[in-house]
C-alpha cells in the first residue's frame, strides 16, 4: 500500500536509533529540571518541565494531521526529527534564560502567566521532536510496535541512569551530551537516506554546534536575581570561590572578604559577641548554609547563646548524632561540651567532604574525632538502637520546607511520625531528639512539627507526651525537644534558667499554667502547642486554618500546609502585601493541572477536529480507543511516581532510590513490551499488573519488617525486586493496543500516541495531588482501577499477537 522510493530501513538500526533518542530525551529532561531549579525554584521547575512534556502529545497531533506524508517520507522525517531534537535542546536554553519569568510574582502579577506560557511552549520543542521520532516509527512500522516500544522504554531506562550520572558533570556539558544522542540517532538512520552526503553534513554541523555551545557557556543557567546567591554577590568584592554539580543540587561557595558574612540561626538578642566571619554555601543559588572561620574557643563562645545550646545544658557529655551537614554549629557545640562521641550523617557525601576536608583551611579541623556517614538519616538510625543521647536534626533535614510553602510537594521522610518513632528508638535512656524550625506567621511549621512529635511519642506507648516535650522560641526560630523518658524537675529548672539568661521564650508542655511564669504570651503558637496535648487535639487540627496534621510515611509531605477554606483569608493578606503567606506549592500544582488540561485541549485534541478519523473505526469505536490510551497514560505514570516515592523510604538513600526506581521501572517495562505478544490480551496484562502491585506492597512491607537496617546494596536490590514484576507487566498493555490499531485502524495510531502523551503529562501532576490528598498506597489503588477500566473498555476480539515479520523484513534487518 505504501511505496517508498528509499530502501527499507534495517530494523536493528531503527531500534538503536529509537533507543538513542529515548535515552537522550530522558537524560535531557532530568538535566533540564536541574537547569530550571537553578534559574528559578524547584517547584516552578517541576511545573514547567511537566507542562513542557505536552510536546509529546502535540507530536502525535501533528502526525495525525500529516500521517500520509509522514509515512511516505519516513526516511527523511525521522532523521530530521532526531536532528531537530539535538539542535532545539541546545537552542532553547539561551532563549529561556532571556524570558523574564519570576515565579515569586505569580500571585500578584498577571503578566508572569504570559512569560510562564512562553517557557512552556519554548521548552516543549525538544520533546516535540523526540516524540515525533517515536510516533513516526509506530505509525510506519505497526507490525514491530512491541519491539520499537520496548526500545523506547529500554532507552529511557538507560537515559535515566545516564542523566543521573551526568549530573556530576558541569551542567552545560551534561546537557550537550544528552542532546548529542539525537545527532547520533540521526547518524544511525542515514544509510537509508538517498542524499547521504547532504544529511551527513547537516548532522555533523548540528553535532559541532552542540559541542561548541557546551564550551561557550551558552547553556549555563542564570541564577535567579531574587535568590540569596545573587543578592550576596552584590556585596563589594564578593566572589564565587568554588562550585560543584551533583544530583543533590549545585553547591556554590561565596566569599565576601570586605563585608564578612555573619549568619547564625537562633542566636539570642542578648548576645554581645560578634559572630565570626563565614563562607556562604548555596544550594541551587538559594537555601544558604554557612561555614564559620576557625577561631580561638573564646571567640566562638556566642554559639552557647543559641537555641541549639539548650540540649547540652540538659544532658552532660552526650553521645551526639548530627543529621545534616549544616555548617558546623552543632559540631562546635558538641565539642565545646565534651561530647563522648559525635556522628555526622548526610546523604550527600560531597557536603561532608566540603565541611570536613576541602574547606578545612578555612573552618579548621572541625571533623577531627567525628565519624562521618554518607547515608540517609532514617537508614542510619535503624541500625543504632539505644545508642545516642542527643539526635540533632540540622541543616536541610530540619529547615527544608520553611520557605513560603514552596516545598509542599516534596517528600520529607525525615519528618514523619514513623521517623520520630525510629529516632526515639535510637535514643539511650534520658536521650533527646532536637529539631529547629524557622518561624513563620501565622504559625504552621512549629505546630505541625509538635503534632508529629506528639504522634510519634503516642505511637511508642507514651500516655502522657506532655512530660516528654519542650519548646524554646527565639526571635527567628523555634527549637523543640522530644525525650525518650519524662523530663526531670532538674532539666526543667535548667531550661528555665537558660531561657531567662538568653531572652528566649520557654513553652513547657508539662503544666500549661507554668507559661505565665516564663513570660509566654497567649498567641497562636503557645495556645496551639497546648491544644495539641489535650484530648481535643484532633478537633483543633481540623479547625486550624492550615493543615498541621502529622506527616506520615504514606503522606510524607511535611511542607504541605494548604487548606482550601483558608484561601479567601490568605488572598486578602496577599492584597494587603502578604503574598509570601500564600503556601504556593499546592496552588502551583493545582494551577499546573488546570493548565495541562487546557493546553492539551489546544495542542493535542482540538487540532484533530481538522481531520476526519471516522473512516478508520474498523470495529474500534473512538471513545473506546480514547479511554484505553488515556487510561494507560494516566495509570502508568501514577504508579511509577507513587512507587518512586515509596522506594525512597525503602532504600533510605534518595539518589540510589531514584536510580534503581526510574531506571529499573523503564528497563523492565521495556522488557515487558518485548514480551507483549506472548501476553495475548490487555486483560491478561492488567491481571499481571494487579498481581505486580500486590507483590510490590508485600515485598516492601516484608523488607521494612525483617531487614530495616540492612546494607544499602541489599535494600537497593530488594527495591528492584519489588518493582520488577510490576514494571514488566506494565510494559505490555500499550504495545498490545497500539499493535492492534496498526492492524485494524492505522489512521488512529498517531491519535492514540497523542492521547497517551497528554494523559502522561496530566498524570505527572495529578499523581502528586492525589498522593498528598489520600496517600501513596491509595494512589496505587487508584492507578490499578484505571488499568481495570482500560481493560474493560477495550474490545476483546482480535487481540491475537501480531504476525511474525516477513522474510523480507528479517533479511532487511540483517542487512547491516
Amino acid at each position: 500500500m505504501q511505496a517508498h522510493a528509499t530502501p527499507a530501513l534495517p530494523t536493528t538500526r531503527l531500534v538503536v536509533a529509537i533507543a538513542l533518542v529515548s535515552a537522550g530525551a530522558l537524560a535531557y529532561q532530568l538535566l533540564l529540571m536541574r537547569w530550571l531549579a537553578i534559574a528559578h525554584w524547584y517547584p516552578f521547575a517541576a511545573m514547567i518541565i511537566r507542562l513542557a512534556l505536552l510536546g509529546h502529545g502535540a507530536s502525535g497531533t501533528w502526525l495525525s494531521l500529516q500521517r500520509t506524508r509522514a509515512q511516505a517520507r519516513f526516511h527523511a522525517w525521522f532523521p530530521a526529527c532526531a536532528l531537530a531534537f539535538a539542535a532545539s535542546a541546545v537552542a532553547v536554553l539561551p532563549l529561556a534564560a532571556r524570558i523574564p519569568f519570576n515565579g515569586l510574582e505569580l500571585v500578584w502579577n498577571a503578566r508572569q502567566l504570559l512569560w510562564l506560557g512562553a517557557l512552556y511552549l519554548l521548552l516543549a520543542l525538544p520533546f516535540f521532536f523526540a516524540a515525533g521520532c517515536f510516533g513516526l516509527a509506530f505509525a510506519g512500522h505497526g507490525e514491530r510496535i512491541p519491539r520499537l516500544y520496548g526500545a523506547d522504554l529500554l532507552g529511557a531506562g538507560a537515559g535515566a541512569l545516564l542523566g543521573l550520572g551526568l549530573m556530576w558533570r558541569p551542567l552545560s556539558q551534561a546537557l550537550a551530551l544528552a542532546a548529542a544522542c539525537g545527532a547520533l540517532a540521526a547518524l544511525m538512520t542515514l544509510p537509508s537516506v538517498r542524499s547521504r552526503k547532504r544529511w551527513l553534513i547537516a548532522t555533523s554541523g548540528v553535532l559541532a554546534g552542540v559541542l561548541l555551545a557546551a564550551g561557550s557557556g551558552l547553556l549555563e543557567p542564570p541564577v535567579n536575581a531574587w535568590k540569596g546567591q545573587s543578592r550576596t554577590l552584590l556585596l563589594p568584592q564578593a566572589r564565587v570561590i568554588t562550585q560543584s554539580d551533583s544530583p543533590y543540587g549545585r553547591l556554590t561557595v561565596v566569599e565576601s572578604p570586605r563585608v564578612p558574612l555573619r549568619h547564625q540561626v537562633g542566636l539570642s538578642l542578648a548576645n554581645t559577641r560578634e559572630p565570626a566571619p563565614q563562607l556562604a554555601v548555596f544550594v541551587d543559588g538559594d537555601a544558604m548554609w554557612t561555614i564559620t572561620r576557625a577561631a580561638p574557643p573564646d571567640r566562638l563562645d556566642y554559639v552557647d547563646r543559641t537555641l541549639a545550646a539548650l540540649p547540652y545544658r540538659l544532658v552532660p557529655a552526650p553521645r551526639v548524632l548530627v543529621m545534616g551537614a549544616g555548617g558546623g554549629t552543632d559540631l562546635r557545640l558538641a565539642k565545646r561540651h565534651r561530647a563522648r562521641s559525635i556522628d555526622l550523617v548526610d546523604a550527600d557525601a560531597r557536603r561532608l567532604r566540603w565541611q570536613c576536608e576541602r574547606l578545612v583551611a578555612y573552618a579548621g579541623a572541625l571533623c577531627d574525632g567525628v565519624r562521618t556517614h554518607a547515608r540517609g538519616p532514617r537508614a542510619f538510625v535503624r541500625g543504632q538502637p539505644g545508642r545516642f543521647d542527643l539526635i540533632v536534626l540540622a541543616g536541610e533535614e530540619s529547615m527544608t520546607g520553611s520557605s513560603a510553602g514552596v516545598q509542599a510537594a516534596s517528600e520529607q521522610f525525615a519528618l514523619t511520625r514513623e521517623a520520630v518513632g525510629e529516632y526515639l528508638h535510637a535514643l539511650a535512656p534520658g536521650g533527646m531528639l532536637v529539631v529547629t524550625r524557622l518561624r513563620k506567621q501565622p504559625p504552621r511549621d512549629e505546630l505541625k512539627l509538635w503534632a508529629t512529635l506528639v504522634a510519634g511519642l503516642r505511637d511508642r506507648g507514651g500516655a502522657a507526651p506532655a512530660a516528654h516535650l519542650l519548646a524554646l522560641r527565639g526571635w527567628d526560630a523555634s527549637l523543640m525537644l522530644a525525650t525518650r523518658d519524662p523530663l526531670t524537675p532538674r532539666q526543667y529548672r535548667a531550661a528555665r534558667g537558660f531561657a531567662a539568661a538568653n531572652g528566649f521564650e520557654l513553652l513547657p508542655a508539662r503544666a500549661p499554667m507554668a507559661a505565665a511564669k516564663t513570660g509566654d504570651t497567649p498567641d497562636d503558637l503557645a495556645a496551639g502547642l497546648r491544644a495539641l496535648l489535650t484530648p481535643q487535639a484532633d478537633a483543633f487540627v481540623t479547625r486550624y486554618r492550615f493543615a498541621i496534621a502529622p506527616a506520615t510515611d504514606d503522606t510524607p509531605y511535611f511542607g504541605d500546609f494548604f487548606r482550601w477554606r483558608s484561601l479567601p483569608e490568605l488572598w486578602r493578606l496577599r492584597e494587603a502585601g502578604g503574598a509570601v503567606l500564600l503556601d504556593s506549592g499546592y496552588l502551583l500544582l493545582c494551577a499546573a493541572l488546570v493548565q495541562a488540561v487546557l493546553l492539551a485541549l489546544a495542542l493535542v485534541l482540538l487540532p484533530l477536529r481538522l481531520r476526519d478519523l471516522a473512516s478508520a473505526r474498523a470495529g474500534l469505536p473512538r471513545w473506546r480507543v480514547a479511554m484505553y490510551f488515556i487510561g494507560l497514560g494516566l495509570a502508568f505514570l501514577v504508579i511509577e511516581i507513587a512507587c518512586l516515592s515509596r522506594l525512597a523510604l525503602l532504600v533510605g538513600h534518595g539518589l540510589v532510590a531514584t536510580a534503581v526506581g526510574l531506571g529499573g521501572f523503564l528497563v523492565f517495562a521495556g522488557l515487558g513490551s518485548l514480551a507483549a505478544p506472548r501476553a495475548g490480551t490487555p486483560a491478561r496484562a492488567v491481571a499481571a499488573i494487579a498481581l505486580g502491585v500486590l507483590w510490590h506492597v508485600a515485598t516492601a512491607a516484608l523488607v521494612a519488617l525483617v531487614a530495616p537496617a540492612s546494607p544499602l546494596g541489599l535494600r537497593a536490590a530488594a527495591a528492584l525486586v519489588s518493582i520488577a514484576p510490576l514494571a514488566f507487566a506494565m510494559g505490555m498493555p500499550f504495545p498490545l493496543g497500539l499493535a492492534r490499531l496498526a492492524r485494524q485502524a492505522p489512521a488512529l495510531v498517531p491519535w492514540a500516541w497523542a492521547l497517551n502523551g497528554f494523559a502522561s503529562v496530566v498524570a505527572a501532576i495529578a499523581a502528586l495531588l492525589l498522593a498528598m490528598a489520600v496517600g501513596l498506597q491509595a494512589t496505587l489503588g487508584f492507578a490499578l482501577a484505571l488499568y481495570l477500566v482500560a481493560a474493560w473498555v477495550w474490545p476483546a476480539s482480535d487481540d491475537a499477537p501480531p504476525p511474525a515479520p516477513r522474510s523480507a523484513d528479517r533479511s532487511a534487518g540483517a542487512d547491516e
